[in-house]
């Protein structure tokens, strides 16, 4: 039976705004909406959902890069929001991120060495002769030669700036590895190494990844469950088969819907999504969903629908699914 590594109770990420001319206008934007996950050790969750939905949002306060309004995070067992930084430091050793710009994720004024030695120097991990050498190993480990140590981040292309974050989250061999939209700013020809060098890791470290991806085709080649995201708020929750091949949700739906179909001799029943995701400032009211669902009734102006059991091992947030 597999150890649960990362829990999250109802949580919720609220950003107080003002408007107006003086600030007089106060608003909140609801940004994560009680949510609840679990992630066992050397499993891949996934997220998915348009830009908007709140995947990166919730991932950075699970990390406690923001703090969390309200709810709950526990780490291998540790309830970890309150915690002052003393305390959260050992807890960070375990939790690192890869990011969706590599390029940006980097810092351009150190060496390819300096920056993956970084975190060792952080916590303290090594002498520096120490440090070098792990520097070298994690390069040869994702796939770039240990000579480049010395070079800059702007001298390597974006595929290589990205295995070079990989190597950097590595160096403090953690638990956990959040991968925000990994290969989204790669090309096409590089994303496919990118993941199967993540795939790779997992396998011989025992990493557990919550992979985030707007990308519905990607997040199930590499996960095993995976979670939708819309406007905060988990709406379907199951196996990744079982997401791609009956998706419950209609919002689900349309985004299997939406991934091309090789085989033009291949139909899809497409269920079209109408509009744009709404604002998280001005929410529908009942179903969040609602404003654009092709099955939407009167229930669902009235009603928010609960995260429910539809299916084995399958969660909807739906009055009809």
């Amino acid at each position: 039976m597999s150890e649960t590594l990362l829990e999250t109770f109802d949580l919720v990420k609220n950003f107080p705004l003002r408007r107006g001319l003086f600030g007089q206008h106060r608003l909140n934007l609801l940004a994560v909406d009680r949510v609840s996950l679990q992630l066992d050790q050397s499993e891949t969750l996934g997220l998915v959902g348009e830009s908007g939905s709140g995947k990166s949002t919730l991932a950075l306060t699970i990390m406690r890069l923001y703090e969390p309004s309200s709810g709950q995070v526990r780490f291998a067992g540790q309830q970890i929001v309150g915690l002052d930084e003393s305390k959260m430091l050992p807890v960070r050793r375990q939790m690192q991120m890869i990011f969706q710009d590599p390029f940006a994720a980097l810092d351009p004024r150190l060496t390819v060495g300096q920056s993956i030695s970084e975190p060792l120097d952080i916590h303290g991990i090594g002498a520096p002769a120490e440090r070098a050498a792990a520097a070298q190993q994690l390069l040869e480990r994702v796939g770039l030669s240990r000579n480049v140590i010395g070079r800059y981040p702007n001298e390597f292309s974006g595929g290589q700036q990205q295995r070079i974050g990989i190597a950097r989250a590595l160096a403090l061999r953690p638990r956990l590895m959040i991968c925000d939209e990994p290969v989204s700013a790669l090309d096409v020809s590089v994303q496919a190494q990118i993941l199967n060098l993540l795939r790779d890791l997992q396998d011989e470290f025992k990493l557990a990844y919550l992979f985030i991806s707007h990308n519905i085709a990607i997040t199930a080649f590499m996960s095993h469950r995976i979670g939708v995201m819309y406007l905060g708020r988990l709406v379907e929750i199951a196996p990744s088969r079982q997401i791609v091949t009956t998706p419950r949700h209609p919002y689900t739906q349309a985004l299997v819907a939406a991934v091309p179909e090789p085989d033009p001799a291949l139909q899809k029943s497409e269920r079209p999504v109408r509009g744009d995701i709404p604002s998280p400032i001005d929410r529908p009211s009942g179903c969040s969903f609602r404003t654009r669902c092709p099955l939407a009734q009167a229930i669902c102006a009235e009603q928010e629908p609960e995260l429910r059991l539809v299916a084995s091992n399958q969660y909807a947030a739906c009055h009809f699914a």
